[in-house]
């Protein structure tokens, strides 16, 4: 009789999601009250109540655990279809106002992209974990916006990428300098008449 193979054991412990929400909950935390330069490892753990050791399991420094945290924020964004492009821009750019109306949001997203000017990797960091990931929300409303006929499909994979880019930057931009640098509210009518503007560029543009 042949004896079966010894099943492989898992080496470690499986990462819990539980401490990870706690984690990147503290981090927002500990950055809204301390702000960047005075954040630590020690007390972002001693807030979530883990060990040090498990933050260091998880991300290699301060500037990556700080952008997830960042980024974990804007994950909530999404894209529900409300009828047309125009309605969608509009349920989206509130979305994004209502989260950077959030303290641990604000002062965040403003803390990492200042060191992101100093720290190329950092900057990389951003882009990855939060510019690229949210384009999510463009390419669901643009290939949405083409089904029924509000856009035009592009020629090529290269204009494509060219215009989600363009459309990414021109409300995530938009938004976030009403929002943080104005000082002023992306409220219901600024996000009517920021929609009505863009979407004459973007029939334009097509």
């Amino acid at each position: 009789m042949q004896s079966r193979p010894a099943t492989p054991r898992a080496t470690g412990r499986p990462r819990s999601a539980t401490a990870d929400t706690a984690i990147l909950a503290a981090t927002r935390q500990a950055l809204t009250e301390l702000g960047w330069s005075k954040l630590t490892l020690g007390d972002v753990a001693r807030r979530a109540g883990v060990a040090k050791t498990t933050l260091y399991r998880r991300w290699a420094g301060k500037n990556e655990l700080v952008v997830d945290a960042v980024a974990e924020l804007f994950d909530e964004l999404e894209l529900p279809d409300r009828g047309s492009l125009g309605a969608d821009i509009e349920g989206v750019v509130l979305q994004l106002a209502a989260i950077l109306d959030r303290p641990e949001a604000r002062n965040g997203l403003m803390a990492v992209v200042a060191e992101a000017t100093r720290d190329d990797a950092l900057r990389e960091r951003v882009r990855a974990s939060i510019v690229d990931r949210q384009k999510r929300l463009v390419l669901t409303g643009r290939s949405r916006a083409q089904r029924r006929g509000e856009l035009p499909p592009e020629a090529t994979p290269e204009e494509t990428a060219r215009k989600i880019d363009l459309i990414f930057d021109m409300v995530a931009g938009a938004v976030v300098h009403r929002t943080l640098v104005s000082a002023e509210p992306a409220d219901e009518e600024w996000a009517r008449d920021f929609t009505r503007v863009l979407l004459l560029g973007l029939t334009a543009a097509g």
